[in-house]
């Protein structure tokens, strides 16, 4: 079956909450731990076709934000997800309380017992009508993005399409282009401060609903970070902050000099070389074919996994009028099925995409085995470790892509993922100021942003645009508004990515790919520092671990003469 095949039917609430309370009910009534694994095992399929017809429609809805079907669909979810939420915390509290669940914990992983208790602590029925409210608000901020369309060099350009224009080594284009993309920002700056103001009040109210001092406890129980809390979050912080930020400002030194400009504004960061950036050295059929041929080479595996995704349709790549912005992975259960969504644009970050959203969706076929739906993704920074060490591993076969461009491709990709520590403590940082004072207005948000950004990011001068300097630069960060705390986890992942990368690239360690399909295999049925330790890592909250990566990264790209690519 092809992805356009795969069935999508709004199921019947109330039939199904029928169904689900028989279920739970035959699980607290069971008279063996075989009738108990019985009702484990039917609630499991359940909720197997409520996450794929949930994922389907958000695809689809994706795809197109303009579809009046899946436009309805969407409004359906925001409003029926939570009632099924409260259904499936029914059903953890039952798995939870049961006299069997010393048997239980025999055939469900261990994390499933986690995420459930975690799960019942974070949700009751008494915020169901702001939890609706949450999910409609990040709609709206999804469709405004979405909604981009952009006068610009004669064309009508979405966000994402500005990508070459930005990267262009003319100086003149790179700042019009930037001006017109930030002029969409300013003319709903209204809409966008509305939007969040709303999502902070409903969040915070949620969290003091359910007893707690402020959205960041609730925050870090949705998140589900079982092995970390807030203290040590604002340690490694302060971490990045001492031992990134004063690398990350000596590689935009370097860039400066490369692109010969002494004093670069906001427009000049993402031009990297003066004869312009490494881009792909074909369209995105020649793209795909590349990377099948780069994953047959890989690995078995990864050669098995690429022709399915690419055999069953599982891949939306390019960017076109009314899709949503940015890229992510998801997994249709019943189809046992990765989807990568994207919006190529004809720069490197296209190639990106088919390594970094390649590695979650490897990682979920590989993790296929699962019979629990919760727990076939990890949690967030474990994920992350899978797509951003997958970027790292295909290095020996971008020449595929880039050609002559490939020393030129890599010394900016990986100074690029160093630079982006900061940023990430940033928007992290960012989000606990905002949850710990919700009665900030608008404007002060903005303050806070403009203020953490000369922390972490000094190097951005936006004396050209006032707007910019007001603190408006999150508006695009989606994170910040539909996944709240989804942020440093792309730091912990990235501290652990270095790790392979210097394991395997540098070192040669030919335990390194064996380590990391490992932890593909495991996917949720271990926390976050589990699988760090499963896959021979350290911990980015070890002292020293931070220091040690830089310092690798740091004599590896002194080595390289970036005037001369």
């Amino acid at each position: 079956m092809k992805f356009t095949d795969y069935t999508y039917e709004r199921p019947d609430y109330e039939a199904y909450k029928k169904d689900a309370r028989t279920t739970i009910q035959q699980l607290k009534e069971a008279a063996s731990a075989d009738d108990a694994k019985a009702a484990v095992k039917k609630m499991s399929e359940m909720m197997r076709g409520i996450d794929t017809q949930v994922n389907l429609s958000y695809v689809r809805h994706t795809i197109d934000t303009r579809d009046e079907f899946y436009e309805q669909e969407d409004h359906y979810w925001n409003e029926h997800y939570p009632l099924y939420t409260e259904l499936h915390t029914e059903y953890y509290r039952a798995v939870l309380e049961s006299p069997y669940r010393g048997e239980l914990e025999e055939v469900l992983p261990s994390t499933f017992f986690r995420m459930a208790e975690f799960q019942l602590k974070s949700f009751d029925p008494s915020i169901i009508d702001l939890l609706q409210k949450e999910n409609e608000l990040t709609s709206a901020y999804q469709k405004l993005i979405a909604s981009a369309q952009i006068e610009y060099d004669g064309k009508k350009l979405n966000l994402a399409q500005f990508g070459p224009y930005l990267e262009s080594p003319d100086r003149d284009t790179r700042k019009s282009a930037s001006d017109a993309q930030w002029r969409f920002f300013e003319e709903n700056e209204n809409a966008f401060d509305d939007i969040y103001d709303q999502l902070v009040k409903v969040r915070d109210e949620m969290a003091k609903k359910l007893g707690y001092k402020d959205f960041v406890e609730l925050g870090y129980l949705r998140m589900m970070r079982f092995d970390y809390n807030r203290d040590m979050v604002q340690t490694y912080r302060e971490q990045v902050l001492q031992d990134v930020v004063p690398l990350a400002s000596k590689l935009y030194d370097r860039q400066a000099k490369r692109i010969g400009i002494e004093k670069m504004k906001h427009y000049d960061l993402p031009l990297n070389f003066l004869d312009g950036n490494a881009v792909p050295q074909g369209d995105p059929d020649y793209i795909v074919e590349m990377g099948k041929k780069m994953y047959h080479e890989l690995s078995s595996e990864t050669g098995e996994f690429i022709d399915f995704m690419v055999e069953h349709d599982l891949l939306d790549l390019l960017a076109k009028e009314g899709k949503a912005s940015g890229g992510y992975c998801t997994y249709i259960a019943n189809y046992r099925s990765p989807f990568i969504f994207a919006n190529f644009n004809g720069t490197s970050g296209d190639v990106d995409v088919l390594t970094h959203e390649a590695g979650h969706a490897f990682q979920t076929y590989q993790s296929r085995w699962i019979e629990q739906p919760e727990v076939v993704f990890p949690t967030s920074e474990s994920a992350e470790i899978h797509s951003m060490s997958m970027e790292f591993f295909t290095y020996p076969w971008m020449e595929l892509f880039f050609k002559e461009q490939t020393d030129k491709y890599k010394f900016e990709h990986l100074s690029s993922a160093l630079q982006f520590l900061p940023y990430g403590v940033l928007v992290d940082h960012f989000q606990h100021e905002v949850y710990e004072n919700p009665e900030m207005t608008p404007e002060e948000r903005k303050a806070t942003w403009r203020k953490l950004e000369k922390m972490y990011n000094p190097h951005k001068d936006y004396s050209e645009n006032p707007f910019l300097e007001q603190g408006t630069f999150w508006f695009r960060q989606g994170h910040i508004f539909e996944d709240p705390f989804y942020y440093i986890d792309y730091t912990l992942a990235q501290v652990c990515a270095f790790q392979f990368w210097k394991r395997a690239l540098i070192d040669k360690d030919e335990t390194a790919w064996s380590d990391y399909l490992e932890i593909c295999r495991v996917g949720g049925t271990q926390s976050f520092l589990e699988m760090v330790k499963t896959a021979n890592l350290k911990s980015p909250f070890e002292e020293g671990s931070l220091t040690e990566v830089t310092q690798a990264l740091e004599e590896e790209l002194d080595k390289v003469d970036d005037a001369m690519l």
